[in-house]
């Protein structure tokens, strides 16, 4: 059996209790990989929309090498 070091203090009385209130056995979500809420939409226009400050989106018109 590996041996596993305890983070949440010092086990007093019921080590499998204390055990189940450390990080190791916390919930973890689990995202799906076939089915529902499995898809993943790729970043579209990634680098065509810029922010500036106030929340405000312009078109990066002036970025683009045809008018460089």
């Amino acid at each position: 059996m590996a041996k596993y070091q305890h983070q949440k203090g010092t086990i007093q009385d019921n080590a499998l209790q204390a055990l189940l209130h450390d990080p190791l056995f916390r919930q973890r979500v689990e995202k799906n990989a076939k089915g529902k809420g499995s898809y993943q939409r790729k970043p579209k226009h990634v680098g065509k929309m810029v922010r500036e400050a106030g929340d405000k989106v312009m078109q990066s018109v002036f970025l683009s090498p045809a008018f460089c």
